[in-house]
């Protein structure tokens, strides 16, 4: 990535993750559509109780892997194989470690931590076993997140493509068998995505390690590395915290949202996966930015991945005003696909329309977090957290009491925290504090 077009490798490298990533999100996908048809709106509505808090277990491993990427991607583009190679072996320590605690953590904690969500009582044993069972998973998310990042690091974004789309078929199938065939109720999606994600994990480590040149580790590559595990954490740490606080502030949301009942906890749950499936074309140029800064960082051409954030912004903004169109067109239709109770189907239809008016703000996040993850400035991250724990809980806690707003301020606030964080994260980028942080020249 270090030479031609910056435009045309962003895309190249953009859109086979984009196609993992719309894959990925079969997975919340097809557990919605088989919930809330198959088992109903009080069934759905539990699954989506367990969707802003099985997010932030699992956000803190993703955290780790993209710092860890963030250091690999550099290591590659200043030609240092080796200590790439010693980051690699490394950081897989560091993650796995993550994923265990957190999974066990997870497994514990889930009837509490949704006790104090506020979750009907009605629903508190189908969201209690939905996601004992997701966050016991919590292992093969890191560690399919892990081997993605350490793969986009090195420029190869198709091949955990690959095994993301067996997965994927692999997930609606057992959907099928366990909550159709076997009536197995909400437990059956969540073993459904568990075992899927798993699948897709271990295939694509064995393949990955036994067909790239560069992954192939010799004795002397597999060894503990204070000083190596130590600059994995302190990459990937403060990213994990901005993904955990991000998470926190949707826990809190989703406390406010569990207040106004099951209709609108449904509603927010559509819209929500509607979003997530959104997401995807920004949170696919955003990996593809941090790869491309972090190997022309490593590279010293600082100029040629300024110009790349550049091109990806102006693909976000294009891409954000298309879907507001979308949406405002054919919002009620596609809200119509995962519920059919009408007042559901009104309130996100509208709800859709809403948010993708901000979108364009919402790439400018992450293409800029991008960029500021590839260039090293990873610390910056937990200040971006910190500013959507403000907006998110403090907007929700006031807009939602007044008379007029009422349960509208809950897809408000997440309006207004878009826009916030992308005003924080362009004045970062325009400070320039990001020059000189590079993992290679430390």
């Amino acid at each position: 990535m270090t030479s031609g077009s910056e435009t045309g490798h962003i895309i190249r490298f953009a859109l086979p993750l984009l196609g993992g990533n719309l894959l990925q999100q079969t997975y919340n996908i097809a557990d919605t559509l088989i919930v809330g048809r198959v088992l109903g709106d009080d069934a759905l509505a539990a699954v989506g109780a367990t969707g802003s808090i099985t997010y932030l277990f699992y956000t803190l491993c993703i955290g780790l892997s993209i710092g860890a990427g963030v250091m690999i991607a550099q290591l590659f583009g200043a030609g240092d194989i080796k200590r790439m190679r010693s980051a690699v072996f490394n950081s897989a320590v560091v993650t796995a470690i993550f994923g265990l605690v957190i999974s066990i953590v997870g497994v514990i904690a889930a009837r509490s931590v949704l006790t104090m969500l506020n979750v009907p009582a009605k629903l508190i044993d189908d969201s209690s076993a939905y996601m004992r069972i997701a966050c016991g998973g919590t292992l093969a998310v890191a560690a399919y997140n892990w081997i993605n990042s350490v793969m986009r690091a090195l420029g190869d974004s198709k091949t955990p493509l690959i095994f993301l789309g067996a997965a994927s078929i692999m997930n609606v199938l057992l959907d099928i068998f366990f909550v159709i065939v076997l009536k197995t109720g909400v437990e059956g999606a969540a073993w459904a995505t568990v075992l899927a994600q798993g699948f897709s994990a271990a295939a694509c480590i064995l393949y990955s390690f036994g067909r790239n040149e560069s992954l192939r580790l010799s004795r002397s590559d597999i060894k503990a590395d204070r000083d190596m595990m130590a600059r994995c954490v302190s990459m990937g740490v403060p990213i994990a915290l901005q993904n955990g606080l991000i998470s926190v502030s949707m826990v809190a949301l989703q406390r406010v949202t569990n207040g106004f009942g099951e209709t609108v906890m449904a509603a927010y749950t559509v819209s929500m996966r509607i979003e997530q499936f959104v997401q995807q074309p920004f949170s696919s140029l955003n990996a593809a930015v941090s790869t491309f800064t972090g190997q022309n960082i490593g590279a010293g051409k600082e100029e040629r991945a300024v110009r790349g954030l550049h091109s990806a912004l102006t693909i976000s903004v294009i891409f954000a005003f298309a879907v507001l169109a979308l949406f405002a067109a054919f919002g009620r239709y596609i809200a119509g696909w995962f519920v059919t109770g009408s007042e559901v189907i009104s309130i996100a239809s509208k709800a859709v329309v809403m948010t993708a008016a901000f979108y364009w703000s919402l790439g400018a996040i992450h293409t800029t977090r991008g960029f500021l993850n590839g260039t090293g400035d990873t610390g910056y991250a937990l200040v971006n957290g910190l500013a959507e724990v403000i907006c998110r809980i403090g907007l929700s806690l006031v807009l939602t009491k007044i008379p007029s707003i009422g349960c509208w301020g809950i897809w408000l606030t997440t309006c207004f925290t878009w826009f916030a964080t992308a005003a924080v994260s362009i004045i970062r980028y325009k400070s320039g504090k990001w020059k000189n942080r590079s993992v290679v020249r430390s």
